[in-house]
């Protein structure tokens, strides 16, 4: 009997472990994708949604490992210094449309202070795009092109239009021919470089010769994007919008019309109490409510779309479509500072949505 209090104490630390009391010493640590460094869209970009965070205190623990969509919106944490490491998609060797991007913050978090951290995604790794001369197959006919890089190698086939990326390093140009490997070029890829090469035959003595010739005419780098990937229309419009800003942004906006604002529906019914936007059994078709990833349900945190009775109100609403919570999707309106308690957009006129890709 005399140990129940105590085996008490230890299950109720059990409930709470993880959980780090409030306390006027410690601080809160939020985070968010950066907005203003924002551009038109690449297609090989995946869901925002889907990438891979990770947040550790100064020695090295682990307080968040998962999707950003999944993330909370904030830690409440003890003074000290954190890192957080974002990143698209693992990345280890060479391959085609696989463009990595991500950022590294390292944050010092006063006591009794909130500090928000703005994860800016820019390309970390480089590619390298072949122009094959028709007359390639003519001249090797049993010739491959490879890039190698340290043990790894990819394979370049004559008809390939993709980008191949590789880690921001020293990258080869291999023609493998009559059993042998000849190396064409050698040159040090730096982060955010996309490298034409054209790939010709020249004829010297009656026997070709391969050349490489580097186009510094497209040697572009890729830095921003816009958050979340594709901006194409699904329902057949064709429409980009490549001005659209984020539901954090908003405030930024207000008053403003017709802006183009995108974000994950999480949920609506926003006239309920409660802090919480709700994410079941919605009976409310006039609204519904984003944010900037998935995870977030605080109704302070996200946009009040009002859904006009009409076309935009049949494509959107939750009541029809419960299936649309956790979606990604475009909408054109007017930004107000109040709707049902929360930052807002009226008059909604135009959608885009998001469809699941294969």
């Amino acid at each position: 009997m005399a140990l129940l209090p105590l085996l008490a104490a230890v299950a109720s630390a059990c409930d709470d472990f993880g959980l780090a009391p409030d306390s006027p010493q410690q601080g809160k640590l939020t985070w968010t994708l950066d907005g203003d460094a924002l551009t038109k869209a690449d297609a090989e970009l995946p869901d925002t949604n889907d990438f891979l965070l990770t947040i550790r205190d100064a020695q090295g623990t682990v307080l968040y490992d998962g999707t950003y969509g999944d993330s909370p919106e904030f830690l409440q944490v003890e003074p000290g210094t954190y890192t957080l490491c974002i990143r698209s998609i693992p990345f280890t060797a060479p391959a085609f449309s696989r463009p990595q991007y991500g950022d590294d913050q390292v944050v010092l978090i006063p006591a009794g202070e909130t500090v928000n951290v703005t994860l800016r995604c820019i390309l970390l790794n480089a590619g390298i795009r072949l122009r094959i001369s028709p007359d390639f197959l003519s001249a090797f006919p049993d010739g491959v092109l490879y890039l190698k890089q340290e043990q790894t190698s990819l394979k370049y086939l004559y008809n390939e239009k993709r980008i191949a990326y590789l880690k921001p390093d020293n990258a080869s140009l291999i023609l493998y021919n009559e059993g042998k490997d000849q190396t064409l070029l050698t040159r040090r890829l730096q982060a955010r470089e996309i490298l034409n090469l054209g790939v010709q035959v020249a004829q010297s003595g009656g026997q070709g010769q391969l050349q490489v010739m580097v186009d510094t005419s497209k040697v572009w780098t890729q830095d921003c994007f816009v958050i979340g990937g594709d901006n194409s229309s699904d329902g057949g419009e064709g429409r980009d919008v490549p001005d659209a800003i984020s539901v954090s942004d908003v405030s930024r906006h207000i008053d403003e019309k017709d802006v183009w604002v995108y974000g994950y529906i999480v949920g609506g019914d926003l006239t309920s109490a409660g802090k919480s936007v709700k994410t079941s059994g919605l009976a409310k078709a006039t609204h519904l409510a984003l944010a900037d990833r998935s995870s977030v349900t605080a109704k302070a945190s996200c946009l009040a779309v009002e859904l006009p009775k009409g076309a935009v109100r049949d494509a959107l609403n939750l009541v029809d479509h419960p299936e649309f919570i956790g979606k990604r999707v475009y909408v054109k309106g007017d930004l107000v500072a109040a709707y049902f308690g929360t930052r807002g957009m009226k008059n909604t006129k135009e959608y885009v949505l998001q469809q699941s890709v294969e």
